[in-house]
């Protein structure tokens, strides 16, 4: 069992965010255990990448001055596997809002949807949602969005090395995705939909993988709380 200076010094912990939860959640509910635990006053915990509340997965969280490296992670190759509803777009390219626009489907074919996946592969240009974290002039994007004021969002180069359909079923694609720091599955969602002439979104997001990591060695929260000294 992990003592209290291994803490302090620092730990590369693997944790499996369950649906619903905020990264920032996840690492609070950790520091607040590990601190009950072993009645330590302060200790730094952090995330290497956020996860939005409606993706489930890989969340690698650093304790001590592990919290250093947190940098190094982030800027690892993630792999994504989730699905993507076709035929309608919502404003925040996911199901954090409602159905906005829908689209015909009837001209898409299997075979369509695989040669879209093409023109996304390599360096590409990728616009971030409105609804995301990003700063502008000092305010969230999202603060922008709920607020119904639009704002210029400026492209950024991502990098996708593979964009793979594993499944298509009725409108629903599944996918798994290998990305770059800073790309957007949501965003890419959307654009996935534009290039089928059509519209599509995120309709479940799943992180499995951040560089050599992999969330099949990840813990659950309560599993890792689990594991701590009862205090």
């Amino acid at each position: 069992m992990k003592t209290s200076e291994d803490y302090q010094s620092g730990q590369v912990l693997l944790i499996d965010k369950p649906l619903h939860w905020t990264s920032f959640q996840a690492v609070n509910k950790l520091r607040w255990e590990i601190r009950q635990a072993f009645s330590i006053k302060k200790i730094k915990v952090g995330h290497a990448g956020t996860l939005d509340p409606l993706a489930s997965g890989l969340l690698v969280i650093c304790t001590g001055k592990m919290t250093k490296q947190i940098d190094t992670f982030q800027g690892q190759i993630k792999e994504y596997t989730g699905t993507i509803v076709l035929g309608s777009t919502t404003p925040s390219f996911d199901l954090e809002t409602e159905i906005n626009e829908t689209f015909p489907t009837n001209h898409i074919t299997e075979a369509l949807v695989k040669k879209a996946t093409t023109q996304f592969i390599g360096d590409i240009e990728q616009i971030p949602p409105i609804f995301s974290a990003l700063k502008k002039d000092g305010k969230r994007l999202y603060e922008y969005a709920r607020a119904g004021e639009s704002v210029e969002i400026k492209s950024r180069n991502i990098t996708i090395s593979e964009f793979e359909i594993t499944r298509l079923e009725n409108n629903e694609v599944s996918f798994r995705v290998v990305c770059s720091k800073g790309t957007y599955i949501r965003s890419l969602a959307n654009d996935f939909g534009k290039a089928l002439n059509s519209g599509a979104h995120l309709s479940e997001l799943r992180r499995t993988k951040i560089g050599d990591y992999n969330v099949n060695t990840a813990q659950t929260i309560e599993g890792f709380i689990a594991n701590l000294p009862k205090h």
